[in-house]
């Protein structure tokens, strides 16, 4: 589908943009392992810190960044928020003097709590005399562009500028995605699903890359314990009753 354009999208905003990138999908639609991709796609410049647990609090997002940029840990009252931003500052500029910058990789954003969310916009504030010291890009559920539309999220909203939407694969990409994901696991034979075996998975899924997985996986499984060397329609029927989900087109 459009995963590839939309990689290679993101390595250019964030090597460009001096502001905030936003993509937002639903769920399965492949947010992380797009995040996860991206870390390793990053120009060497470009120092990639993700973070998988939105439920923290400034503080904690804080402590995180410091710990990730190796600063040294904070106690007692050189523990505070305010002392936490000084000293990742200060490791920022450190990156940025060596000639890197770091990127913020922040997945589940809509579950952020709004007073982290503020922080993030402090973050993004952070400059040298002509440069942005971090980029920062918010992986999230629809619900993000939700959060971001209050008005008390404004002054966040404004400052992203570039807008990515990871949309549920066509069904005409599913046996492209299946066969990616066979030869990336070790595979190099002939096609392994057969047609009719490839559509019901697509109608069944919605497209959403999370159900591809356990219903071709299951359709797999199916195949090897009926002794054939490929996955028929029946195989996948099988996967779909085990799996007790019927998913419709995603608006």
């Amino acid at each position: 589908a459009n995963r590839s354009a939309l990689l290679d999208a993101l390595v250019y905003a964030l090597g460009r943009e001096e502001g905030l990138v936003k993509v937002s999908g639903e769920v399965g639609t492949g947010k992380t392992m797009l995040a996860r991709v991206l870390t390793d796609r990053l120009p060497a410049h470009l120092r990639a810190i993700y973070l998988a647990d939105p439920l923290m609090n400034r503080g904690e997002l804080l402590a995180v960044l410091a710990d990730e940029l190796g600063c040294p840990p904070a106690t007692g009252s050189d523990g505070s928020a305010h002392r936490l931003l000084r000293t990742v500052q200060e490791a920022l500029v450190a990156e940025f003097a060596a000639g890197r910058q770091v990127v913020l990789l922040i997945d589940e954003a809509h579950a952020m709590p709004a007073d982290t969310l503020e922080q993030i916009r402090l973050l993004s504030n952070l400059e040298s005399e002509r440069h942005k010291l971090i980029k920062i890009a918010l992986f999230g559920q629809p619900e993000l562009d939700d959060l971001l539309a209050r008005a008390d999220m404004r002054q966040l909203k404004d400052r992203i500028t570039q807008h990515f939407r990871l949309d549920p694969l066509l069904p005409a990409d599913v046996a492209t995605y299946l066969d990616f994901r066979l030869r990336a696991a070790g595979y190099r034979g002939p096609p392994l699903f057969e047609a009719p075996a490839t559509a019901r998975i697509a109608r069944e899924s919605g497209g959403l890359t999370r159900r591809i997985n356990v219903l071709a996986d299951k359709a797999l499984l199916s195949a090897y314990a009926r002794g054939a060397h490929s996955v028929g329609d029946s195989d996948a029927m099988r996967a779909v009753v085990d799996t007790q989900v019927r998913s419709g087109p995603v608006p």
